[in-house]
Formats: C-alpha cells, sequence, structure tokens
C-alpha cells in the first residue's frame, strides 16, 4: 500500500521523511518480533520494573540517524537512549522545532507476542503538535498527518467521527488508569461499569487516540502517558478537527518542552461532540 501523502501542507517534507523514517524502524522492529525478544528494565527509571528491549532502541537509533540527516539543528526527545541509562532530550529550542519519538509504544505487548504496538514519530513547532506517524507494525496500517494536510491510512484519507455519542460509541481508556494516589479516579470504574458506551483498551496510548483520529473512537483517555505517548497521535487529532485537553479541558497544547525528563502527560483527545459529555462525566465522577 501507497503512503503517499496530498500536497498542501508546509510540513509535507518533514512528514515524508518522518514516514519514511517509521517505515525503517518498523521493519527493525518486524525482524525482532519474528525472532523472539528478550525483556529488559530501563535503569533510568524511578521503578525498574519498566519494560524495554533491544528492538526499542535500535528503532529509536534509526529514526533519530534519519531526523539527524535531515534536520540537524532540530530538537529531538525520545523515550530511549542508546544505552537505557536516560531518555533522550536534546533540546536545543524549546520553541522552536523538536520531534518527539517513542519507537514502540506497547513494548509489553510486543514482549507478550500481543498485535497492538507501534513506532511512534511527531513534531513540536512552537509546543505545537503538526506532525504524526503512528505505525501499527504488526499490522502494517501507517497513518500520517500535518498540520493544514488531511490525515491517511497507507494513503488513504481518513476523518473524525461526526455523530453524537451514542450506545455505539467507542470510548479508549489505557490500562494503567491509576493516579498518582495509587487510586482508579471514580470516573475510570464508572465508566468500566456501564453499557451506554463500548469501553476498549489496546495497551498503546498511542494507538487508541489515533483510533479518535481515524474515526473508530469517539475519545481516548490516558491516566500516565509521557510526551512521547501523545505528540504523534495528537497531531493526528488535531490536523483532523478533533480537540486535545486535560481532565478539566484546558488544552494540553503547546506544550512547554523546556528540561522535559519524562514527565506525565495526561490526555483526553476527542471530538467535538464527545469532549463535553466526557468531560461533564468525569468532573462528577472524581
Amino acid at each position: 500500500m501507497s503512503d503517499q501523502m496530498p500536497e498542501g501542507s508546509p510540513f509535507a517534507v518533514d512528514l515524508e521523511i518522518a514516514i519514511a523514517a517509521a517505515r525503517e524502524a518498523g521493519a527493525r522492529v518486524a525482524e525482532h518480533a519474528c525472532d523472539g525478544v528478550k525483556r529488559l528494565t530501563k535503569t533510568h527509571e524511578a521503578t525498574t520494573d519498566e519494560a524495554v528491549t533491544i528492538a526499542d532502541r535500535e528503532a529509536q537509533a534509526i529514526v533519530v540517524a534519519t531526523l539527524r540527516k535531515h534536520f540537524p539543528t532540530d530538537g529531538i526527545i525520545g523515550e530511549e537512549s542508546e544505552d537505557g541509562s536516560a531518555i533522550t532530550a536534546d533540546i536545543n529550542d524549546p520553541a522552536g522545532r523538536n520531534w518527539v519519538i517513542d519507537p514502540i509504544d506497547g513494548t509489553n505487548n510486543f514482549i507478550a507476542g500481543l498485535g497492538n504496538y507501534a513506532v511512534c514519530i511527531g513534531l513540536l513547532v512552537d509546543g505545537e503538535p503538526v506532525v504524526g506517524v503512528v505505525f501499527d507494525v504488526s499490522r502494517d496500517r501507517l497513518y500520517a498527518g500535518a498540520k493544514g494536510s488531511a490525515v491517511m491510512v497507507n494513503g488513504e484519507p481518513i476523518d473524525l467521527c461526526c455523530e453524537d455519542v451514542s450506545k455505539a460509541s467507542v470510548l479508549m481508556m489505557t490500562s494503567n488508569l491509576l493516579d498518582r494516589h495509587g487510586k482508579a479516579p471514580g470516573w475510570a470504574t464508572t465508566f468500566l461499569s456501564q453499557t451506554d458506551l463500548k469501553v476498549r483498551i489496546l495497551g498503546t496510548a498511542a494507538l487508541e487516540a489515533t483510533m479518535v483520529a481515524a474515526g473508530t473512537a469517539q475519545a481516548a483517555i490516558t491516566v500516565n502517558g509521557k510526551l512521547w505517548d501523545a505528540v504523534a497521535p495528537c497531531a493526528l487529532v488535531l490536523a483532523n478537527g478533533g480537540r486535545v485537553t486535560d481532565f478539566v479541558g484546558n488544552d494540553v497544547f503547546p506544550y512547554d518542552v523546556t528540561d522535559y525528563r519524562g514527565a506525565k502527560v495526561p490526555f483526553l483527545a476527542a471530538t467535538t461532540q464527545a469532549l463535553p459529555v466526557i468531560l461533564e462525566h468525569m468532573r462528577r465522577n472524581p
């Protein structure tokens, strides 16, 4: 299938290069999936049980090398580093161009042999997501879009859902719903215990939010995501006319990346019809 994007966006070249990088990194990830995956742990996390693999590091190295070749002065923020001792946070100008990379979003799925994992590449300009590529590797579905252009999957245009929220509406939620106190908020338990919305959990925040951009879901809630989980899929949601807010309705972007070192970025990605419905439910069930 073709990844060719329509003309018209001022970020067309950026998007083309990000697509190529995601395809190459995804091919490396797929090789590891075929050969078997060894679970490692991140040495730079406060808790040492967060999973990583050699595939994560190799995939990020491929993406970084491509971006460095074409955009040598751009900043890069990535979930991994070559030796796993830190994240990548090469931020030359927080108000300029900064690429944000998650080489494998859904690493635990990848290790377990589940199909839900993705290579994610996003571009922030002045803190706003303007380019997004989310490559669903196991399904060979590459979602791509930029500010000022259509959002596509494998070269075919996709749109947000334009319907009102109903019992047929899909709500995505990440598997880790615990807040900073180690408790599930009231809205999470009530969403899970009701049948008015179709709640689905994929185990990858990026693919879940991308389902909003693709018109599959009306909303996606991420509680414990990081910047690299958010930028690429949120660029797609925003480019397609959706909204990305925190849990009280404030816009998440522009995001100040000054001194970013892995802080959590909770976000709600939604259609304009679903946003007030979901926010009101969260407000009433704190």
